[in-house]
């Protein structure tokens, strides 16, 4: 299949339109319309529902859309593996959520290329769910997440155990102060244990789903909110950052996943260096105050 086809699928089903996919795509409406067809002709089925309102994609094209966005990876995937330079000899994907990439994953990618750069690497970003999908998609090589699923034949082991601690810019500031305090959302467990802890709620300036986007606001803005040990310890010996004491801490534990391969060297140095750097991760502490 030309994989442009599945690129103005997948345009198609983003936009709710043909008129705003050709914009996307910088291609004419005509070219998007003759595509699809083509599609449908190989396909044998109709992908979309035209209506005034614009294009729903029919129950056939909802099943094909997974399979579009794999095309889709697999070749950007098999382009950035055919054009390695020559002292890079293997291609490794590795995917994790966004608040480890902050912290553990940052400082493997890290040690990663200081220890054998000739280890090409791509890094993905996404939910529990994209990242297992890709995973079993075999999109990636390696998952670092905080709610995986089994799956046959998929190693699972925890990789870490992070404690998020609550600090604050305010050396002084009390359990009961609530002032400019930001809410960083760090998954539905987090929620749970949030809510559970603070039945009346912690009154939030601010709402972040980001947790440097977060940390970075409280830096400049001051205030106070949760974060991982691992992140916020060289701001806390810095003395930019304080412990809030009496206050319950929150511990999340991270999982790596993979498919076992004895004779993928490179997957397997990656897997230990993994562990090393989660075990030091894990041993990472704030002293009470």
């Amino acid at each position: 299949m030309d994989i442009d086809l599945a690129r103005t699928f997948l345009a198609i089903a983003q936009a709710g339109s043909f008129v705003r996919a050709a914009d996307i795509l910088y291609v004419t409406q005509s070219t998007v319309s003759t595509r699809i067809k083509s599609l449908e002709d190989q396909l044998g089925t109709a992908m979309f529902t035209r209506s005034k309102a614009g294009v729903t994609l029919t129950a056939a094209g909802a099943r094909f859309e997974r399979h579009a966005q794999a095309l889709v990876r697999i070749w950007q995937q098999a382009r950035q593996e055919a054009a390695l330079p020559a002292e890079q000899h293997q291609l490794l994907t590795v995917g994790s959520q966004s608040s480890l990439w902050d912290g553990v994953m940052l400082d493997w990618l890290c040690r990663m290329r200081t220890i054998h750069d000739g280890i090409a690497i791509r890094t993905e970003v996404g939910s529990n769910d994209v990242l297992m999908r890709q995973m079993v998609d075999g999109l990636l090589d390696i998952a670092v997440m905080y709610t995986p699923q089994t799956r046959p034949g998929l190693s699972m082991e925890q990789l870490l155990e992070e404690t998020l601690v609550l600090v604050s810019t305010d050396p002084d500031r009390r359990a009961d102060d609530v002032g400019n305090y930001v809410y960083v959302d760090w998954g539905v467990e987090f929620r749970a244990s949030h809510a559970k802890a603070f039945p009346a709620g912690e009154a939030a300036s601010l709402f972040a789903g980001v947790g440097l986007l977060g940390l970075e606001f409280i830096l400049r803005n001051g205030g106070s909110g949760y974060f991982p040990i691992g992140v916020v310890k060289p701001l806390f010996d810095e003395g930019r950052l304080h412990l809030v004491p009496n206050v319950p801490r929150f511990q999340r534990p991270a999982y790596l996943i993979y498919y076992p391969d004895d004779s993928n060297s490179a997957l397997n140095l990656a897997v230990a260096l993994l562990r090393e750097e989660g075990a030091r991760a894990s041993k990472v502490r704030l002293p009470r105050r």
